[in-house]
């Protein structure tokens, strides 16, 4: 069942994915070579604190931080520990919090010093996908004509999405309904109506779209070794188009 928010309970989802977005940005500044993935975990449950909002993924299905830190090959889903980043590396941040009672969640891939010429493609093609599938997230389209720009706009960078791990609804929960696959034909599934809240999230490989996951039962990485991406933006639908609730 997909649930419509009120204008009101936008606001609240707005608040939080704002949390979101300003939480992530001073994160961002501590990216760079050297930095422990748990670092960065460290530095947003304190910013939660400050912000006094509630990480969302802690403890979420027994996930076990507040932050996914996914470098490289890794798609979604690291886990911070004691690895060390280097100068060279993706390195992709998924967030959320959780803000008297709704959800905010946003995601962003940063390159870590210089990186490769195809590191710096793959991350303009996942981000234009993001946004080109935000434009469609109008009242009046099918959720799969969201996909079908994500998939469009990917392919035409010769890189991949995934398949197996997908975008989805937003709201009192951290994921709602419907799924949000990054990959499909135009003109399918439900219509588009003000009120629907979105998790929209490209993740896109330079190779194989298949994945596995590790012995942590949670990170994800490509499984022919190659680069991944994810950006993410929470996004309501309105009569005026879009609203990307996750900016600053």
């Amino acid at each position: 069942m997909i649930l419509l928010k009120s204008p009101a309970e936008i606001a609240k989802m707005e608040a939080a994915s704002r949390i979101v977005a300003e939480i992530l940005a001073e994160i961002q500044t501590r990216v760079k070579p050297g930095v422990e993935t748990r670092e960065l975990d460290e530095l947003a449950e304190e910013l939660c604190r400050r912000h006094r909002v509630q990480p969302a993924f802690k403890g979420y299905r027994g996930y076990p931080a507040s932050l996914c830190v996914s470098v490289n090959e890794e798609v979604v889903h690291g886990i911070p520990g004691p690895r060390k980043l280097k100068a060279g590396d993706l390195v992709s941040l998924d967030f959320g919090v959780r803000r008297d009672g709704y959800y905010g969640d946003a995601a962003v891939t940063l390159a870590v010093g210089e990186v490769s010429p195809q590191a710096r493609l793959l991350m303009k093609a996942t981000e234009e996908s993001l946004y080109a599938a935000i434009d469609r997230a109008r009242p009046g389209n099918r959720l799969s004509d969201l996909s079908h720009a994500t998939q469009t706009v990917v392919e035409s960078y010769g890189f991949s999405v995934i398949r197996q791990f997908v975008g989805h609804g937003i709201g009192r929960s951290l994921h709602e309904d419907p799924q949000i696959p990054n990959f499909g034909p135009p003109g399918r599934g439900p219509i588009l109506k003000p009120g629907m809240t979105l998790a929209i999230e490209p993740m896109t490989a330079a190779g194989s779209w298949e994945v596995k996951i590790l012995a942590d039962g949670w990170t994800a990485v490509t499984q022919d070794g190659s680069l991944a991406a994810h950006f993410e933006h929470t996004v309501a639908v309105t009569e005026k188009g879009p609203l990307i609730l996750s900016r600053i």
